[in-house]
């Protein structure tokens, strides 16, 4: 077995990643079992899109809403088909499917899936809508601060959740999430600055 010394930086970030996710992923209870299952369950989130888009017509108005609406689409279809491109470019394979992790007891609480899973869809997708509707928010004429911050930090851990749920349930490693959150967050506030310029350059500001 070659020695820790032997082996390259990034050999030594993997495994310091593949330590730090079975720590997280071994703080288990049949509670928490079930919860992380809701946050990483992508389906049961929708009807929360939609109430965040249905408030962006109301506190915007049609015009803005809808610039701003696009950009959330946009930023969740970009960070998702990156991220299925990143898959398939670095070949890192989930921590269900890493032997490491697979045989150290890694706790499983869906399907293995696809064996690559670097990045994480599930986090960059989540915290780019968060940071991408918060921004848009922000567009509206008068901008109610205690609303808006109570959304925004609202919004973020909930992003947060459905992203540390992807370890709990055993398909991605530590890295894989913050990774997402990171390019999510950048997706999010370039997509949501061009909107931002689309709205003032079509002098919607103010209305």
């Amino acid at each position: 077995m070659e020695s820790i010394a032997g082996l390259t930086l990034w050999d030594r970030l993997e495994n310091a990643d593949r330590v730090a996710t079975m720590s997280i992923n071994s703080l288990h209870c049949s509670f928490t079992d079930a919860m992380w299952r809701v946050f990483s369950d992508k389906e049961i989130w929708y009807p929360l899109y939609l109430a965040v888009l249905i408030f962006l017509f109301i506190r915007l108005g049609w015009k803005k809403a809808l610039i701003v609406t696009v950009s959330c689409i946009l930023t969740i279809v970009a960070c998702d088909q990156f991220a299925n491109f990143t898959k398939e470019f670095f070949g890192r394979l989930r921590p269900c499917w890493d032997s490491f992790t697979a045989g150290r007891g890694l706790h499983l609480l869906e399907g293995r899936g696809n064996l690559h899973g670097f990045y994480s869809a599930h986090a960059a997708n989540a915290i780019g809508f968060a940071v991408c509707s918060t921004i848009g928010f922000s567009n509206a004429r008068k901008i109610n601060m205690p609303r808006h911050e109570v959304y925004k930090y609202c919004i973020l851990a909930w992003a947060f959740l459905v992203g540390v749920s992807r370890i709990f349930v055993g398909k991605h490693f530590l890295g894989d999430v913050l990774t997402g959150f990171v390019v999510g967050s950048l997706f999010a506030w370039g997509i949501a600055s061009l909107a931002r310029f689309a709205i003032r350059k079509l002098n919607l500001q103010q209305r």
